[in-house]
């Protein structure tokens, strides 16, 4: 299966493009392959690309004050992948985006998304509709990191994506969930048991 298949099998799922736009989607978004540990977008620019996860894991991560990494976020395939604010409104990101593992992509700039958007109107509201989701997963992981407790964001995460914790270091995956590692091992330690 081609790349631009497995994007298009997961945009098809929820919206319905006729053959100029499915025509216009695979001009647009250009396949790209990056091997582990790759910064791909850097902090201090403008994120260049809106990534459609086909394999592999990234996240976004930025320096605190005492030069710690935190990881603000992990994403799972399916799924789009970027510094969204800063993407949608062409302004420079404090985050890096890094390959955590070996990753296949597609990639589309700003200005052929706002192309395909005007010329498919499916598209248009496909596009709105992951930005919609975008807000409400931060919006939901802010809600978490300040109700439910260590153990139980950690329970959430594995139940919701299984798969992370074969492909990301725990370093990333303690700090994206708002704890040392040598919290999140005494969490696994004791649930194991």
């Amino acid at each position: 299966m081609q790349m631009h298949d497995k994007l298009l099998q997961y945009i098809q799922a929820s919206y319905h493009f006729n053959s100029a736009e499915i025509e216009l989607i695979k001009e647009y978004f250009e396949p790209v392959e990056y091997s582990k540990n790759t910064v791909i977008e850097e902090k201090g620019n403008v994120p260049r690309y809106l990534y459609y996860i086909i394999s592999g894991y990234l996240r976004l991560f930025h320096f605190d004050e005492n030069g710690n990494e935190v990881t603000t976020h992990i994403n799972c395939p399916p799924g789009f992948f970027t510094s969204y604010f800063n993407f949608i409104n062409q302004t420079k990101s404090d985050e890096n985006v890094e390959c955590i593992t070996d990753c296949e992509l597609l990639r589309i700039t700003k200005e052929n998304l706002n192309k395909l958007t005007e010329e498919s109107p499916s598209m248009k509201d496909f596009s709105i509709s992951v930005f919609h989701q975008s807000i409400n997963y931060n919006e939901n992981r802010s809600k978490e990191l300040s109700t439910l407790n260590a153990e139980q964001r950690y329970l959430k995460l594995i139940k919701n994506y299984p798969g992370i914790i074969q492909n990301v270091p725990i370093q990333y995956i303690a700090s994206f969930l708002g704890m040392k590692p040598e919290s999140l091992s005494r969490i696994r330690r004791k649930l194991i048991n």
